[in-house]
């Protein structure tokens, strides 16, 4: 995932469950576009738009996955 916003290996440990596009410069929208796709993908699923709408942050992206 950190390929999706542009992060480095050496700023992963910078990412926390917090991390949301007001703390990471490099998540905006089209990252954020690109990360939705890229989870459709790898989990073989769906998300509606109020799935994506919520996908605020990390804790949040975990969370709705889990429920899938």
């Amino acid at each position: 995932m950190s390929s999706k916003f542009g992060v480095s290996i050496d700023d992963i440990d910078d990412i926390d469950d917090n991390t949301s596009p007001d703390t990471l410069e490099s998540w905006d929208s089209l990252k954020h576009m690109n990360l939705i796709i890229a989870l459709e993908e790898e989990f073989l699923v769906d998300l509606s738009d109020e799935d994506i709408i919520e996908m605020i942050n990390y804790k949040l992206i975990f969370h709705r996955l889990s429920r899938l």
